[in-house]
């Protein structure tokens, strides 16, 4: 009963959260194209698959999702099991905390590798490119992206330095690698960063950088626990246009090197 109450309450902020949306597309498409909804037994149908959907996810982000990158972040983080038991800490010491960048960095990739948003942006970009573009390599691509940037991100929590030195040096990154990256490439890489902060990932990130600055002496969850999100969409744009900066001199080498031999 306790459960129906609450996923009652979410049910219906949802229908409330959706409804600015279904009377923005009824309008135009009554009073601007002035036309008949196509379809509209199965419109109303997938409307209800789409908010009883929402409402599900809602509350196991709630019950579930949440709760477990917490726990998780606040048992690696524990003094007890980073310095040992008995120990009083004052100071974080960013050296012991090993274990707790590379759970960040598995979480990180193995999220992306599932979230939804990006298999879509993977699907089409193979379809498009004609198989240039593999799915799983630009899946696998983006995955280290987010792993190594998470990974950081909670570094910086640990060590407590400011967000902005590492958003602006990864930009500056970025812009360099935006005039020497493959034009094909630069608008995929681009929107590599943004799907990657979906449905699966942003649950589990931003639970992970709150337990772990709700654990870590010296830090506050209200300063220290955000910006891994921020990560997570940086580091991605990185991963892609290197690795296709990287395929492209590979390339050039070996053409190269053939017309070198063929020379001699």
């Amino acid at each position: 009963m306790e459960f129906i109450g609450f996923f009652s309450k979410i049910l219906l902020a949802t229908c409330k959260d959706v409804l600015p949306i279904i009377f923005l597309i009824v309008s135009f498409q009554f009073l601007v194209l002035k036309q008949p909804i196509p379809h509209l037994r199965r419109l109303i149908v997938g409307g209800v698959y789409v908010v009883i959907g929402l409402a599900l996810f809602l509350a196991g982000l709630e019950k579930a999702l949440f709760p477990l990158g917490n726990i998780m972040a606040t048992q690696l983080s524990d003094p007890a099991f980073v310095y040992g038991p008995g120990e009083i800490v004052t100071q974080a010491d960013w050296k012991a905390y090993g274990w707790v960048y590379l759970f960040a960095a598995m979480i990180g990739f193995a999220t992306t590798i599932a979230e939804p948003s990006l298999i879509a942006v993977a699907y089409k970009a193979n379809e498009v490119s004609a198989g240039t573009i593999k799915q799983w390599g630009l899946r696998i691509t983006v995955a280290i992206g987010v792993a190594l940037g998470i990974s950081l991100g909670t570094f910086r929590i640990v060590t407590g330095t400011p967000l902005y030195m590492y958003i602006l040096a990864g930009y500056m990154i970025v812009i360099v690698q935006t005039l020497f990256a493959p034009k094909n490439i630069i608008a995929l890489a681009y929107d590599s960063g943004g799907v990657t902060t979906s449905t699966v990932t942003v649950p589990l990130v931003a639970a992970l950088g709150l337990g772990l600055s709700a654990t870590v002496p010296g830090r506050n969850p209200a300063l220290d626990g955000f910006g891994l999100i921020a990560f997570a969409s940086l580091f991605p744009i990185i991963a892609v246009m290197g690795y296709a900066q990287l395929m492209q001199w590979s390339t050039q080498r070996k053409i190269k090197y053939m017309e070198k031999k063929n020379a001699i």
